[in-house]
C-alpha cells in the first residue's frame, strides 16, 4: 500500500512538472508524443473555461527547433519591453513573426502557419492550413478567413478604393483564387508571381486572411445598417468603412477584439502608456518535447520618451531591447552591466551599408548631372573615401568596409563585388579625374568645374543624427586631397525627398540596401529604378512607378539594364533564374559604383536581462528579411526567474 502511494504521489509529482514546463531535459526519448499545456492555462482548463491543449492545438502543430545555444525552457513570467510611441503595438506582430511562410534562421523560406505549400511554374500557389487551427478566441481558421479577406475587403470598392497590393498583381492583373477545401485555397497568376511569398513572410506582412467570423459584425454585407450606423456614431465615425477599418488592423495590433494567430493578443486599449499581452491560447507551435509556446506568458510594452530608453535600459527598465538603441550608446551602456542584471550583445546588422553617399543622376545642374553619370567620376570618388577610417574612428574597427552590396550571410554574395572600386586609392582616383579632363585648379586647390564653377558637392542629409556629420567630416578631408569640398546639409527627412526628387539636391547621405542578406527570392527592386523614394535616380524610378505618367523615362544604358534584369527576375519561373537576374544587378552596381557604400553590419546593441534565456549570443539584427527578433523564435525564449522589483 505504501509502495501504491509512493507510485501515485510520484506521478501525481511527474504531471505538475510537466504542466509548469519542467519536462525531461532535451534527448531523452519518448514513446508518444505528448503535449505539454502553459500552467497559466490550469485553471481555465479544470474549469471549462479553455479545451485541453489537445483541443487547443491544431493536429499538427508546428515544432521550433532549438538553435544552437537554445535548449528546452519552462512556461511562465513576464518580460517588459521599452517603445518610443503608442503605434509601437505593431512591434508585437514583427517580433511574435507568425507568418502563413516564414524565413528560417538561414533566410529560407517554409511554412509556418500554413502546413505546407505547393508552386507549380512560380504562378500557381497552392495554400494548406494546418486542420484543427484556432484564432486567439476558439474560432477555427479555415478558408472562409481567405474568401472574406478577397471578395469583402480586397475586392470591397468602399473599402478598398485603390488597386490591390503590389505583391498580388502580375502586370496589373490579380489571381484568380479559389477555395479548394476548408483547409486549401489557391491563387493562380498568369504569369509568375516572385513577389507574392516574399510578401506573406515580411516583417510588415501581407494580410491575405481575416477573422471573418468576427469582422462580419462591422461590414455591410452583413450586419443591419441602423446597428453599423449606431456603432460608428457611438465612436465618432462617418460611416461603416471607417469602424471596420478601425477593427481590422493586423498589423496595427491596437485592437484588443480583434482575434489573432500571433504567440501573444494585446489586451488593452489606447490611448494608454502600457500595453500588456497575454499568451495565445490557440497559438499552432510547439517545442520539440511538446510544450505549447511561447513559453513566455506575458509582455508589458511601456510606452516612453525615445530620447530616454537608452537610460531607462541601463537602468534595468526592459528585459530585451535593441530599439531605439544604437552603437554609439554602446559603451554606457555596457558600463550599466557592473550595476543591473543586464548584459549588453552586438547583433550584426543586416543592411548592404549602415549608410551610403548618393550621388543624384538626376539633379537639375547639366554640369554636375553630366559627372554624376560618369562612371569614372562615381569611381573616383569613391576611391577618394578612406573606409578604414570611418570603421577604425567611429565603429572601433567592428563594422565591414567596401560597397553597398549583399554581405557575407547572402548566399549571393560575392567578395570581389563588395571591394570593387571600394579601397582608398588617392593615386588612382586623382588619375581618373584628371582624365576626364578636371585638371583646372583655383587658388584653393580645387579642382574646377568645365564652366570654371569650383568643384563643391553638397551632401544633404535628415539631420536625424550626428553620425552622419561625424562620417561626412571624414569623407570632406579625404575628398579635399582630390581638389573636391564637401559640405554638409542638414535638413529634414521629408524636405529632402522633395529636393532630390525635384533635382534640388546633388548628394544625400542614407541608409543602404535594405536587402544586405538577399536570397533570390527576395525582391531586387532597390537595384534598379523602381519608384521615386531611391535618393540616386528619384525621376526614373517615378516614371517607373506610375507606368510613365510622371517622373522621366531613364537614359543611361546601365539604368535600362538593370530595369531589364529587374523583369526578368519578374518573369522567372525558377530559383536559379531568379539568383542569375540577381548577379547580374549586383555585378552592374559594383562595377558602376551607382552608390557610395561607406560601412555596413555596424553592431547593434542589444540589452539582455541575465534571467531571459534563449537569446542568441551572436546574431542577425534585420528588418526585412528578419523582423528584428522575430527570425530568432522569440517564442523560443524564456524566463528562469521573476523579475525583482
Amino acid at each position: 500500500m505504501r509502495h501504491l502511494a509512493s507510485l501515485l504521489f510520484c506521478a501525481t509529482l511527474a504531471a505538475f512538472l510537466a504542466v509548469a514546463g519542467w519536462g525531461p531535459a532535451q534527448g531523452e526519448s519518448k514513446a508518444k508524443r505528448s503535449y505539454i499545456s502553459p500552467f497559466y492555462f490550469g485553471h481555465s482548463e479544470l474549469s471549462g473555461a479553455l479545451p485541453k491543449v489537445e483541443k487547443r492545438l491544431p493536429r499538427v502543430p508546428l515544432v521550433t527547433h532549438l538553435g544552437p545555444t537554445q535548449r528546452i525552457g519552462r512556461h511562465g513570467g513576464t518580460i517588459w519591453l521599452l517603445v518610443g510611441r503608442e503605434r509601437d503595438t505593431r512591434l508585437m506582430v514583427v517580433y511574435g513573426y507568425a507568418r502563413l511562410v516564414r524565413y528560417d534562421e538561414n533566410f529560407q523560406l517554409g511554412p509556418d502557419i500554413l502546413e505546407k505549400y505547393d508552386v507549380k511554374e512560380g504562378r500557381i500557389f497552392t495554400l494548406h492550413l494546418r486542420p484543427g487551427h484556432r484564432w486567439s478566441d476558439g474560432h477555427p481558421f479555415t478558408a472562409e478567413d481567405f474568401k472574406y479577406y478577397w471578395e469583402d475587403v480586397a475586392h470591397n470598392r468602399e473599402l478598398t478604393p485603390g488597386s490591390l497590393p503590389k505583391a498580388l498583381l502580375v502586370d496589373g492583373k490579380p489571381p484568380r483564387f479559389e477555395v479548394l477545401s476548408p483547409t486549401r485555397v489557391r491563387y493562380t497568376w498568369d504569369k509568375p508571381n516572385p513577389h507574392f511569398l516574399p510578401a506573406l513572410a515580411g516583417a510588415a506582412p501581407r494580410f491575405i486572411f481575416r477573422p471573418a467570423h468576427y469582422l462580419k459584425r462591422f461590414h455591410a454585407k452583413y450586419a443591419k445598417p441602423q446597428m453599423l450606423q449606431m456603432a460608428a456614431a457611438k465612436l465618432r465615425l462617418h460611416n461603416w468603412t471607417a469602424l471596420h477599418s478601425l477593427k481590422d488592423n493586423p498589423y496595427r495590433f491596437d485592437n484588443p477584439d480583434l482575434p489573432t494567430l500571433q504567440p501573444w493578443r494585446n489586451t488593452t486599449h489606447g490611448p494608454a502608456q502600457r500595453f500588456i499581452f497575454l499568451r495565445n491560447p490557440y497559438f499552432h507551435r510547439i517545442d520539440p518535447e511538446g510544450r505549447q509556446l511561447p513559453y513566455i506568458d506575458r509582455v508589458i510594452l511601456r510606452v516612453s520618451s525615445p530620447s530616454l530608453i537608452a537610460a531607462k535600459a541601463m537602468g534595468g527598465e526592459s528585459d530585451l531591447q535593441a530599439r531605439s538603441l544604437a552603437f554609439n550608446q554602446y559603451t554606457f551602456l555596457k558600463e550599466g552591466e557592473k550595476r543591473r542584471p543586464y548584459d549588453v550583445r552586438l547583433w550584426k546588422t543586416a543592411r548592404g551599408a549602415h549608410l551610403a553617399l548618393y550621388p543624384n543622376l538626376n539633379v537639375n545642374d547639366p554640369a554636375w548631372q553630366e559627372l554624376f553619370r560618369d562612371t569614372r567620376f562615381r569611381r573616383a570618388l569613391s576611391l577618394g573615401i578612406n573606409r578604414h577610417e570611418i570603421n577604425q574612428v567611429l565603429y572601433y574597427g567592428l563594422g565591414t568596409e567596401g560597397n553597398n552590396s549583399v554581405l557575407p550571410q547572402s548566399r549571393l554574395y560575392d567578395e570581389s563585388q563588395r571591394f570593387r572600386w571600394a579601397k582608398f586609392d588617392l593615386k588612382r582616383a586623382n588619375k581618373l579625374l584628371d582624365e576626364i579632363g578636371l585638371t583646372k585648379r583655383n587658388g584653393r586647390g580645387l579642382r574646377l568645374l568645365p564652366d570654371g564653377r569650383p568643384m563643391e558637392i553638397i551632401v544633404e542629409s535628415s539631420g536625424e543624427h550626428t553620425e552622419q556629420t561625424d562620417i561626412l567630416e571624414l569623407v570632406h578631408d579625404s575628398w579635399l586631397k582630390l581638389g573636391i569640398k564637401l559640405y554638409s546639409k542638414p535638413g529634414q527627412r521629408e524636405v529632402l525627398r522633395k529636393r532630390v526628387n525635384s533635382g534640388l539636391t546633388m548628394m544625400s547621405i542614407w541608409s543602404g540596401l535594405a536587402a544586405g542578406v538577399a536570397t533570390a527570392d527576395i525582391s531586387p527592386a532597390e537595384l534598379a529604378p523602381t519608384n521615386p523614394y531611391q535618393f540616386h535616380w528619384p525621376r526614373w524610378g517615378d516614371w517607373y512607378n506610375t507606368d510613365g505618367k510622371a517622373g522621366e523615362p531613364p537614359t543611361l544604358p546601365v539604368a535600362k539594364k538593370l530595369l531589364k534584369l529587374y523583369h526578368d527576375w519578374e518573369t522567372a519561373s525558377t530559383y536559379d533564374e531568379r539568383a542569375a537576374a540577381w548577379r547580374q544587378m549586383l555585378e552592374i552596381h559594383a562595377d558602376e559604383v551607382l552608390t557610395f557604400g561607406l560601412i555596413a553590419a555596424i553592431p547593434q546593441p542589444v540589452v539582455v536581462s541575465r534571467r531571459l534565456r534563449n537569446v542568441p549570443k551572436e546574431a542577425i539584427y534585420s528588418w526585412d528579411p528578419g523582423a528584428y527578433f522575430g527570425i530568432h523564435n522569440i517564442d523560443l525564449f524564456w524566463v528562469a526567474h521573476p523579475r525583482k522589483r
